[in-house]
């Protein structure tokens, strides 16, 4: 019933000026409207809604991923605006973050101003 229908991922920010420019300028996600209760965005196939809040409580666990083609390609022109990837001590990371699962998948994490996890994925 629901699989022809558009995604819109929800997620919230206490600092929505930050948010902004996070999504837009250092992600490059392409912007849609602001309608002052929050900031929309696109990508290739979903629309990103980052919802004004009082405050956000980060998930454990990261809340979008986006699939790209070459991770370190990715990694390196985020870090060059000032994306810092994150390390976990329960997973084997390499010397940029990025964990390999099991199928070669390949993970790396980082934040949003809110402390958002969000992740980049290159399947095999």
């Amino acid at each position: 019933m629901l699989a022809s229908s558009t995604l819109t991922s929800l997620i919230g920010t206490a600092k929505p000026a930050a948010a902004k420019a996070f999504y837009g300028d250092v992600l490059g996600l392409r912007f849609v409207i602001d309608d002052g209760f929050a900031a929309i965005f696109e990508t290739k196939n979903a629309r990103i809604r980052v919802s004004t809040t009082p405050s956000v409580v980060p998930a454990p666990y990261a809340v979008l991923a986006f699939d790209v083609d070459d991770i370190d390609k990715t990694i390196d022109a985020l870090a060059a605006k000032g994306v810092v990837f994150a390390r976990f001590p329960f997973l084997v990371q390499d010397g940029k973050g990025v964990w390999a699962a099991p199928d070669g998948t390949k993970v790396a994490w980082f934040h949003d101003p809110d402390l958002n996890l969000l992740s980049l994925v290159q399947h095999v």
